[in-house]
Formats: C-alpha cells, structure tokens, sequence
C-alpha cells in the first residue's frame, strides 16, 4: 500500500511515493529540471500559467511511477501541497481565465493597504489577524479593477493547490486553511471573511465549496488517470499550503513548534494556540492544518521573498557557469564570518511583507575591488539571507513566537554549512534537519486523510532526524557584529525607501 504526494512549487513540481506501513519515501523526481519560468510583465509583477504545472506534474508522476515499479493500483491515497497567496480563476468550464498571480506578485500591495486603511486596522487585525495586504484576495480586486471583462467571466476564485485537485478530480473546493492565507477567513465568525468580500464587491459564489484538510475531497477522473499513469478513484486526501505543510512534514503541529525552510522563498513558521499577531502585519497568521474551532492551530509565518532565488541568480550570473551549488558552499565556506565587511541585502524579489510591504530591492554593500573575491560575495549572500531570517524573528519574538529549535528539511538552503551555521551562531537557536520534503509529507497527510493513519504519531512512522546543528558559542559575537553591520545597511535602504 502506497500514498502519493505532490509539492507544486514555483520552481518545479515535486512527486514524492511512500510505503504506508514504514512511511519511508520509496522515489522522488521533479519537473522541469531546470527552474520553471516566472512571467514578470511589469517590474513586481509574477505570473506562471496554471496548465505548466499540470504538464510538469504529469511528467513527474510517470517518473516516480517508472522508477519505483509500483502499481498505480496499490495507491491509496494523495496529498497536494502547493504554492501559497496564489489566485487561479476559471469560468464555468473549467477553463483557466488568465495567468495565475503567484506569491511573489506585487501588484496589489497598495489594493490591500487601502482596505486596510477603510475598513480599519482594528477590525482586519481582531477578525483576519493580518492585513488584507497582498494576499489572494487583494489579488482578485486587481483583476476586477483592471480585468473587468476577464472578471466577469469568473465562476470560482482557487489557490494553486485548489486548481490541481480540480484537474485530479473534476472537483472545485477549498479549504478554512487555504481561505485564510488568501485573507478570507473570519476567525471571529469561523467563515469566510464575508466583510471584505463586500468590501471588494466580490460575489460568494466565487468561493469554492469547503471540505476538511484531511478529508476525501474527491476522486481521480478516468480522465486524469490516463494522463497520469494512475487509476480511476484514488482519493485526493489532503491539500495544504506549502508552508503549513512543510510545518506538517515536520512533526512541526503543537505550540512552542518551529519549523523552517530555505527555497526560492525563505520562512520562519511557529505554531501557537493564541490568537496573535503583528499589529503591523510584517508577520502573518493563518490557520494551521490541524487548526479547529474550540482548539485553535495558529501558524505564525514569516515570509521572506528573496532567499534561494538570489543564491541562483548568483550562480546564473556570477562566476563559472558550471558551477554548481555543492562548489558555492565550498567556495563559501572559505572565508571567515563576516566576509570581510560584505553585506548583502537579498530584497530583489518583490515587495516584502516582513519590510511592511516595501520593495527595496536586492543590494551588495562595501566591496573592495582590491579585497574581496567571488568567494566573499558568496559567503555575503548567504549570510545576507540568514540575516534577513534573523531579522524577521526579532519580530515573532514580540508575539510570543521565540524559536530555540528550528526543524528543516535535509534540502535547498540547509544543504550548505555557511547557512545552516550562521542561522544558528545568529539566532541562538539548534537547528534539526530531517528526511523529509514537502511532497512526501503530503503524501503522509493523504494517509491521514483517507483513514490509512488513525493518528498523527502514526502517520509519521519512518520520520528521521538526520543532524543537529549547535550553535557556536566561540563566534557567537563574530556572527552578532555581521548581523549588525547588516541591519545597519538595512535601516538605511528602508529610510531613503520611495515607491516607484
């Protein structure tokens, strides 16, 4: 008995298979091999084309099936995780309208400000616990402000995740989790956040049907089988947002639980049982995938846009086009803390949430041409990017979020001792990398949500830490100078900030 689970990322869409019983990963692949495209039309903007991760999510599913050998028939169960904040809308066929407005997508920033502003601080803080900001929903009212005759079309609004159990199952639903990281759920009324849907004018019916995280939310079409290898009535069993399911992948489900991960993106993710949250909204609250009425689940995220996308722009545009990331860190671990009064500011991804919605841009500070080398720029880049992870969680500390052990996936980022020991020596924190990724803890998720794992504890059977990584305590001030330095840099870019 199998369970299947998908990662669908903005880079690649990853396909993972576990083995029920042991819950060890039998094979994983992804697709494309090289990083899927981001279409920026304008400067802030990001859009990528809903049916590209479907082509990449069947491709990676005939691998992982070619590759393991397993009867599609032994498949019991399947688990999406995807990229969150994005916004997939189709007309009453099922047919895609437009380009999906992905995460990074800046355009609606100062859409969300304003609801912010008019409907008022109080009431969006109490209610959605965040600002309407640049989240899915704000995302919708730039289409129907600037797209009115795509919007009128519209016969339902979904999150990526959304999209994908529709070309699954032939189904359009949601879930509370999903709603709220596009900023429409009501955690005072426990529904959806009906006020700023008036707000923006928005029908109800655009909302999708609401189904339970773990749940059977539908089944394979004959349809999608054939296109995919896999047979008719397999379960959809779970869909989370990447960042709540990598918290999940991570055992990461109780409050005082941390859980971290470095890909394109970077995010901080702590599980509390208080209602909180950042009266400026830099960090953001959503409901976490066991959150429940009566118990609540809170996932406190800190987002940071430009992390992995800068370390492969570096390595697109910097140094030997043959390098590859294993050479990087090696490079990098070259050279002493600090690199020698480099500071990198890795802000070159859009606006960020964390900088209260301002895109300042990436920046590379105090190079000297007669002393610095590629290896100190690179050692810069991580450590900009730890830094801006530092950053972040002096601000989760003030509500309540203080993070002395990080759980993270063995992968991206925490690959390279340069990251994973400057986070540490920055933070304080002990660092824990697991077997794990997000396809494979959907896949641990699905068997929950079909009824193969009566609980949690035994869905994660076969889940193992793989390192620990301590703090240095004889570089510990070497590590707080370069953080200072950095923040320093940081300040001024924020104080000479204007909006373009």
């Amino acid at each position: 008995m199998f369970l299947l689970g998908y990662d669908i990322g903005s880079s690649s869409v990853k396909a993972s298979i576990l083995e029920a019983d042991s819950g060890k990963c039998v094979v994983s692949a992804f697709y494309p091999k090289t990083e899927m495209e981001i279409i920026a039309v304008k400067p802030g903007w990001a859009e990528q084309d809903p049916d590209d991760w479907w082509k990449n999510l069947k491709i990676a599913t005939r691998e992982v099936l070619s590759n393991s050998k397993v009867d599609p028939a032994d498949i019991r169960g399947i688990g999406i995780s995807y990229q969150m904040h994005g916004l997939v809308i189709t007309d009453k066929n099922q047919k895609v309208l437009r380009p999906s407005i992905i995460w990074c997508d800046s355009r609606a920033v100062s859409i969300g400000e304003k609801a912010f502003e008019e409907l008022s601080e109080a009431k969006c803080l109490t209610q959605l616990l965040n600002s309407p900001g640049n989240f899915t929903a704000s995302k919708l009212k730039w289409v129907k402000d600037n797209e009115p005759e795509i919007f009128k079309k519209i016969d339902k609004m979904m999150l990526p995740g959304d999209y994908i159990a529709m070309k699954l199952t032939g189904n359009i639903c949601t879930t509370a989790s999903g709603l709220s990281e596009g900023i429409l759920w009501n955690y005072t009324d426990d529904s959806v956040a009906d006020f700023l849907m008036e707000y923006y004018g928005f029908d109800p019916a655009l909302i999708p049907k609401i189904v339970p995280t773990f749940s059977n939310q539908g089944e394979i079409t004959s349809e999608a089988a054939s296109e995919l290898g896999l047979v008719k009535g397999i379960s959809v069993a779970y869909r989370a947002g990447d960042q709540p399911n990598n918290a999940f992948s991570l055992n990461v489900l109780n409050p005082g639980e941390i859980a971290a991960t470095a890909g394109t993106s970077g995010v901080v993710y702590g599980v509390s049982s208080e209602i909180k949250f950042d009266p400026k909204s830099r960090v953001n609250t959503f409901a976490h995938v066991n959150h429940k009425k009566g118990n609540p689940r809170l996932g406190v995220l800190l987002c940071i846009n430009g992390t992995g996308i800068l370390n492969s722009w570096i390595k697109k545009n910097i140094g030997n086009a043959d390098s590859t990331y294993h050479d990087m860190n090696v490079a990098a671990s070259s050279v002493a803390v600090g690199s020698q009064g480099i500071s990198v500011l890795p802000f070159g991804n859009g606006a960020e949430r964390m900088l209260g919605n301002k895109d300042i841009g990436s920046h590379i500070n105090n190079i000297n041409f007669n002393l610095h080398s590629q290896n100190h720029i690179l050692r810069a880049v991580q450590e900009g990017i730890v830094f801006s992870f530092n950053y972040g969680m002096e601000i989760m500390k003030h509500i309540g979020i203080n993070p002395l052990v990080i759980r993270a996936g063995n992968a991206n980022m925490f690959l390279s001792p340069v990251f994973r020991e400057t986070l540490a020596g920055v933070s304080g924190a002990t660092i824990e990398l697991y077997n794990t990724d997000g396809s494979q803890g959907a896949a641990r998720a699905a068997g929950i949500g079909a009824g193969i794992y009566k609980s949690f504890n035994e869905a994660f059977t076969g889940f193992q830490k793989i390192q620990t990584i301590y703090p240095e305590t004889s570089k510990k001030q070497l590590y707080i100078d370069a953080y200072e330095n950095w923040k320093n840099y940081l300040e001024i870019y924020l104080k000479n900030y204007s909006h373009i």
